[in-house]
């Protein structure tokens, strides 16, 4: 049976209202468990935990604000309010009216505290302690005396007196070692008050000392020590024990947890998590060695760790096939070392460290991230063999290459204002591809000719088949830059250049000399003579247009000879 939010959380406030109550059988709280399981109980959310969080803050505020209790109770009062927001930080499978019958329940905590009397407890009317006890402070594994300063306000004498503490090798009620068979002390006669003033019974006061040892285990907060005080009154010994409490604070190793959290609370598992990392160098070239430094944290505010050991495990690759599939599969990186672990022999609580090793990425990898999980494995004090993982992306570049065919020029000596052809290919001979490829052409003879080919994927050719026109005579040995760039996949421009070689002359200009040998005939008249001065004419644009082809040649084959010398120069100068 499906329920709707509501409805849920009716069901698990009536759960937690009949356990809290204790009216609850075993039977029914299965068969309402079985309703109520993991996948229709809605349980608390960070907003649950912080409303929660803050109730506890303001009620113990309050407290402190209407009672003014002393700093002892202050103290005390901080403890129960602490360990409720822990416990509840840490409660995965807590509904929300569970939450706040446990936030119920803190609170009875905190005004059991505030209604204690000072620091001492007592259940006599006349046995106490007196007011210049201060509550010891002790580390684990540290010796602590206890002075216990006890007063009788009573007006009759006691006598045969003997105190012992109770002594237990629970952690969670006795916080030092039980490294002493007798604890017990025994002295004759504390005087009665007659004037039933409290500086007589200060004055008449007996003093004894315990030495005790923390407990390496002990948790951290406040201890409650309960003494059992026996006497006689007038020749008769006592039916019951007075009892005397008085309270130690105790610091604990960092993650042993504190006094009056659950069992499942005071062992929680601390997190080990990468705060970053960076490359030995930036840039990580396919076949280059390279250091990878990763930064490491123990995020617990209160637990070391020790015995950790790192394991950095790289994404396996290969070579992959025009289908997509990868074979011959390997490991992108390997340590050059031999050895992918790294041994960490303590964090303490919040300590960061940092994992450095030499590796090297396979020559033939892709152009691409990849992966390095680190595993993680570590003790406590109270835990081990716990484990945590965490990854870190390495980007891996491919050096860029191409090669270009020997360009072919069509003709290879061109006039001011004609067009010269050039053709030529560029292959992508690299593992990575080749991004807006174009190609211009540079010179003070020539322009035109832009060429955009676009991308060049791995093994991909990109043909050029340019037209530049000749603008001015060359002045030099008539190389033409063909200036050939491409981007990466971030952007970064790469530009090559390709030489080619285009004479630009200039174009010949009739000045009208090439009429000067022309005989000029004396007129004729008669029926002839328009037909000849016809002829003449003729003659004459025909002897022009001869001239002016003879010179064109003439010019070319000057260019191409001195063409030829000059590649016949660097020819020999090669060799």
């Amino acid at each position: 049976m499906k329920m709707n939010k509501v409805g849920k959380k009716l069901l698990a406030a009536a759960v937690a209202a009949m356990l809290a109550a204790g009216s609850l059988g075993a039977s029914p709280m299965i068969a309402l468990a079985d309703e109520v399981s993991d996948n229709d109980v809605d349980y608390i959310d960070d907003d649950n935990r912080y409303d929660a969080s803050a109730e506890l803050k303001n009620y113990m505020e309050s407290l402190i604000k209407r009672e003014n209790p002393e700093q002892y109770i202050k103290d005390k009062l901080g403890d129960i309010m602490y360990s409720g927001i822990y416990y509840i930080a840490n409660s995965e499978h807590m509904t929300e009216a569970e939450m706040w019958s446990y936030v119920g329940t803190v609170k009875g905590q905190m005004d059991a505290a505030i209604g204690k009397s000072g620091e001492v407890t007592t259940t006599s009317e006349f046995l106490t302690v007196a007011d210049n006890w201060e509550t010891p402070t002790v580390s684990y594994g540290q010796n602590v005396n206890i002075v216990l300063p006890l007063i009788n306000m009573g007006e009759e004498w006691l006598t045969d007196l003997l105190v012992e503490p109770e002594v237990s090798n629970d952690v969670q009620n006795w916080p030092f070692k039980p490294d002493n068979t007798g604890y017990t002390q025994n002295f004759n006669e504390i005087p009665g008050c007659a004037t039933k003033l409290y500086d007589e019974a200060v004055f008449n006061r007996r003093e004894l000392t315990w030495t005790f040892t923390a407990r390496e285990d002990v948790l951290t907060g406040y201890y409650p020590l309960k003494f059992k005080v026996w006497y006689s009154k007038e020749g008769i010994r006592c039916a019951e024990p007075a009892e005397i409490t008085v309270y130690v604070y105790c610091q604990g190793k960092p993650g042993s947890g504190r006094i009056g959290m659950s069992e499942e609370t005071n062992v929680s598992q601390p997190r080990i998590i990468v705060t970053g990392f960076e490359t030995e160098p930036a840039e990580v070239f396919a076949g280059d060695v390279f250091t990878l430094n990763i930064h490491v944290k123990n995020t617990s505010p209160d637990t070391a760790v020790n015995n950790v050991l790192f394991d950095l495990q790289a994404v396996e690759g290969g070579t992959e096939t025009s289908t997509g599939q990868v074979t011959n599969s390997y490991a992108s990186f390997l340590p050059t070392s031999g050895s992918s672990s790294i041994y960490v022999a303590n964090m303490p609580a919040g300590s960061s460290q940092d994992l450095k090793i030499e590796m090297q990425a396979k020559a033939d990898l892709s152009q691409k991230p990849y992966v390095v999980t680190v595993k993680m494995k570590y003790d406590t004090d109270l835990k081990a063999d716990l484990t945590d993982e965490a990854k870190v992306s390495v980007p891996v570049k491919q050096e860029s290459k191409y090669d270009a065919s020997t360009p072919e020029v069509n003709p290879a000596s061109i006039m001011v204002g004609e067009q010269s052809n050039v053709m030529f290919q560029l292959y992508n001979t690299g593992k990575t591809t080749l991004y807006n490829v174009q190609v211009k052409f540079e010179a003070d003879s020539v322009e035109g000719g832009d060429t955009f080919i676009g991308n060049l994927e791995p093994g991909a050719t990109g043909n050029v088949d340019a037209m530049v026109t000749g603008i001015a005579p060359t002045m030099d040995d008539g190389t033409v830059k063909a200036v050939i760039t491409y981007e990466d996949d971030a952007g970064n421009q790469t530009r090559n250049e390709l030489n080619v070689n285009i004479m630009v002359t200039e174009m010949p200009v009739d000045d009208g000399t090439s009429d000067m040998n022309v005989p000029v005939e004396t007129e004729k008249t008669g029926p002839g003579a328009g037909l000849i001065a016809g002829i003449a004419v003729g003659a004459v644009a025909l002897i022009a247009v001869l001239t002016t082809v003879i010179l064109k040649i003439r010019k070319k084959k000057k260019a191409a000879k001195l063409l030829a010398e000059d590649l016949m120069d660097l020819d020999h100068k090669d060799e």
